[in-house]
């Protein structure tokens, strides 16, 4: 199979979906890689390590969407999916629901689009978004440390005594916990009841509070709370707006939100998305950090993780072909938002306001 990968072109986006190690697996396969030159550099990847490994070091960005499947790291750009080949594969973070106009090109164009946020593995785990949702809730407390500072617009409290407030127990929230409980910091995490919840309760014991969330509960944890924690995500899904003004004025004068999840579109009413260029902004008083693509800030790391949890789908795509490696992975399956022109997921179907079309009838009949 032709496979692309190209150099991102989003702000401040260093990672790369395939390390060298991977484009080498690929080629041992029997497939070709077209790398866009520069694809790998942000993250420390050079490209006379793409070529020593099998790949083909391509100048034309265009090469490497003209192919039959894309694995490039984050949503597909302007400028972008006018390259893509009518009915190839594209293989990266989606956000189909944010971007409805994005979505109906891809559709035109009859691109199959899987989308890295709903992949799961066996156990029903985000296998893609996973290590990307570690490294962003460790960060948004080293990130959040920083902001409290006064120079940073923060009330001047050091991490280890601030109120954390985390609202979402999924693999974010989860290290936002471990990483603030280790600083010091008096730690609440908020989420819905459930498996998630009940993992953290039993890991931290009386070190941090796990509560059911509600809004009596959420308005009382909030009041004071010196860094709060966006971690809720719903595959496929808008994050839900849990966090009004008036919980963001009770919080006070130099407190900070943190919107891991602003990808889809964030926990706050107030929030609106920044880049690692001019990340951060002020609403009544709470100074907000809403970047994207937070893991992009640790290339190297996020890369290198990234390329492991992909390489597995890629060569089962490459190696099976689309249909064969639906039908053997029904984790891979969650991960297939269109194909032939029409929405095959069901959370993002309904943030677009668009019929799903049943996999069985497309996939399995064949």
């Amino acid at each position: 199979m032709l496979i692309g990968l190209p150099r991102e072109i989003k702000e401040s986006e260093r990672r790369v979906a395939l390390t060298p190690d991977s484009v080498g697996e690929l080629l041992a396969h029997g497939h070709v890689v077209r790398v866009h030159t520069g694809a790998g550099r942000g993250a420390g990847f050079a490209d006379a390590e793409y070529s020593a490994a099998g790949g083909t070091i391509v100048s034309n960005a265009a090469a490497t969407f003209d192919v039959d499947l894309v694995v490039k790291v984050k949503e597909i750009q302007a400028g972008e999916w006018k390259q893509l080949r009518p009915d190839s594969m594209l293989f990266s973070f989606l956000q189909l629901g944010a971007d409805h106009i994005m979505a109906n090109e891809l559709l035109a164009r009859r691109v199959t689009g899987i989308s890295f946020e709903t992949v799961a593995d066996a156990s029903r785990r985000l296998a893609i978004l996973s290590p990307m949702s570690v490294i962003a809730g460790e960060m948004a407390i080293q990130i959040g440390a920083n902001l409290l500072m006064t120079p940073d617009s923060g009330r001047g409290v050091a991490i280890g005594d601030a109120r954390v407030v985390i609202v979402g127990a999924g693999n974010a929230g989860a290290a936002a916990a471990t990483m603030a409980l280790a600083l010091g910091a008096d730690v609440t995490v908020l989420a819905p009841v459930g498996q998630r919840l009940a993992l953290l309760a039993h890991k931290f014991g009386l070190n941090a509070r796990t509560i059911a969330i509600n809004p009596d509960a959420l308005t009382t944890a909030l009041h004071g709370a010196d860094l709060v924690i966006g971690a809720a995500n719903i595959a496929g899904r808008a994050t839900p707006k849990l966090l009004t003004r008036t919980h963001l004025q009770s919080m006070g004068p130099g407190a900070v939100l943190i919107e891991i999840c602003i990808d889809g579109g964030g926990i706050s009413e107030t929030a609106h998305t920044t880049t690692h260029a001019a990340p951060t902004y002020i609403e009544e008083g709470v100074v907000h950090y809403c970047v994207a693509n937070m893991p992009a800030a640790l290339p190297r790391s996020a890369s290198i993780a990234l390329s492991n949890a992909v390489l597995p789908y890629v060569l089962a795509l490459a190696d099976k072909g689309l249909l064969q490696a639906m039908r053997d992975d029904t984790g891979l399956v969650s991960g297939l938002q269109m194909y032939g022109g029409h929405i095959t997921h069901a959370a993002v179907a309904a943030e677009l306001g668009l019929p799903c079309v049943d996999l069985d009838a497309l996939l399995f009949s064949c």
